[in-house]
């Protein structure tokens, strides 16, 4: 992302959620993920942020966090918190033209930092390719596009479909 930003300077970037919550969480948690998620969603809304965007982590990201912390754990989250998440996934997600997922690959050079959860990261991603296939989440509107390959292949293929809706 940070080296379309430097290439496109007309796209807003819209920061990693975790960078606007409060840093006292030191381990991943619902809590944790559900603020994500929140913050995430609310700023996809036009009244929110206007023009063209770019943003690290979209709501979906959370809400596969979240049913990933369940299997990772063992706990249950309430149902209420997964169909407001789900919800606030979806109304987030129709407000954007275009979701791009990075599927996580070491193939691809995309390694994990030292203190990312692996069980955690694994199951979200899993979860994750699962989500956007499911036009109950994702609307019919969004479209989305899997990118893989190495840095200079994802940019170029990011700019395509960024640049040139109609492809």
């Amino acid at each position: 992302m940070s080296d379309f930003a430097l290439r496109h300077p007309e796209f807003a970037v819209l920061p990693d959620p975790f960078d606007l919550v409060d840093e006292s969480w030191d381990s991943p948690g619902a809590a944790l993920f559900a603020t994500q998620l929140s913050i995430s969603a609310a700023r996809l809304d036009p009244d929110e942020t206007a023009g063209s965007l770019i943003a690290e982590r979209g709501p979906i990201d959370f809400l596969a966090y979240l049913l990933a912390l369940e299997d990772a754990t063992g706990t249950s989250h309430s149902r209420e918190l997964l169909e407001h998440a789900t919800t606030m996934t979806r109304e987030g997600l129709a407000h954007i033209d275009l979701l791009v997922v990075l599927p996580l690959s070491t193939r691809d050079g995309i390694t994990p930092g030292a203190d990312e959860h692996l069980e955690l990261r694994d199951g979200m991603n899993d979860i994750l390719l699962d989500l956007i296939d499911d036009p109950e989440v994702v609307g019919e509107r969004t479209k989305v596009v899997e990118i893989t390959g190495d840095r200079s292949h994802r940019l170029s293929t990011l700019e395509a479909f960024a640049i040139d809706p109609a492809i």
